[in-house]
């Protein structure tokens, strides 16, 4: 937690501002939407994509406004409303530690209360005419959700290439953290280009982090995910496309039906984890991790040196070196 705390630093009171703003933002006179709202603030994580909006914002203005915090609370609800729903479409009982909001009060209250917090972000921004802002972030969801759906296709199938990858994890990932980043430019009343760069910084950022999330699958210790998960699922992911393009065609054949067949099999899944170290897709994954974080750095170049820049350029370390 000390990098974060670093990261934090230039931003420590307008976070705090922000976590009275948000705990406000949801408070609602419906006792049992109050109870389960409660929850979901208390739980709170790191924060990173209010984080994000705060420091852009800071770095390009040297402060932040209130459309600043709007736009960061627009994040953060839209940002928890596809949490709760994604819990509920997989069926997932535990987030970070915590029992889930379906795993307590079930699909139908967890469905209605992330559709509770949609529609907060969005009135938010209508009721402040941040219509640029919401823009922004509708376009996110829009990218999430066909980044999701593709990669569904894709697991059914099998035949992901390294192009569709990309694509899937820009749209899944990436675009949320970009309208983080396009969201602080904007919020200050930065022109369209730099709005444009700082969310292709947040892209960027965004892709690094969600390779980097890829590779916990075959990394060993206590991580926060559990070893293999993804092969569980059948997510074809980069250590995994890279190593099977590497692959004679036996032994993609034999890989595939592992996935296909044998994915639960945790002697199987081993044989699959060796097979992707042995082809060298670890490796290859990491250097297009940084690769990413690379360009991201360079678009940072064109802008001001100050506490705030130093603490995206901090944000980029963390993303590709945490444990979790």
């Amino acid at each position: 937690m000390k990098i974060v705390s670093k990261i934090k630093a230039p931003i420590e009171e307008e976070m705090e501002v922000f976590e009275s703003k948000f705990r406000e933002a949801v408070r609602t006179q419906v006792p049992l939407l109050n109870r389960v709202t409660m929850f979901i603030v208390s739980r709170k994580g790191k924060r990173m994509r209010p984080m994000f909006v705060f420091l852009t914002a800071k770095m390009l203005r040297g402060h932040i406004t209130e459309r600043t915090y709007r736009g960061a609370g627009i994040i953060e609800l839209i940002h928890t409303a596809t949490i709760v729903h994604d819990d509920v479409v997989d069926e997932s009982t535990f987030r970070r530690g915590f029992f889930s909001l379906n795993a307590i009060w079930r699909n139908k209250i967890a469905v209605l209360v992330g559709d509770y917090l949609l529609a907060k972000g969005l009135i938010l921004s209508i009721d402040n005419d941040d219509f640029d802002l919401l823009r922004i972030i509708s376009v996110a969801v829009r990218e999430m959700s066909e980044g999701e759906l593709l990669q569904i296709e894709k697991a059914r199938k099998l035949d992901i290439d390294e192009a569709t990858y990309y694509d899937i994890i820009r749209k899944k990932t990436a675009s949320l953290i970009a309208s983080c980043t396009a969201m602080g430019a904007a919020s200050v009343g930065m022109d369209v280009k730099t709005v444009n760069e700082m969310y292709k910084f947040g892209e960027l950022t965004g892709m690094a982090f969600q390779i980097k999330d890829d590779l916990f699958d075959y990394t060993e210790g206590d991580i926060g995910k559990p070893t293999g998960i993804d092969i569980k699922e059948r997510k074809m992911t980069l250590p995994l496309i890279y190593a099977l393009n590497q692959a004679s065609t036996g032994e993609k054949k034999r890989m595939l039906r592992i996935i296909k067949k044998h994915n639960t099999d945790k002697k199987k899944v081993r044989e699959l984890i060796n097979f992707v170290k042995d082809k060298g897709g670890l490796e290859y994954a990491v250097k297009k991790m940084q690769q990413y974080k690379n360009d991201a750095l360079k678009i940072l170049e064109n802008y001001p040196d100050n506490e705030a820049k130093e603490s995206l350029k901090l944000m980029l370390d963390y993303v590709i070196n945490r444990k979790l």
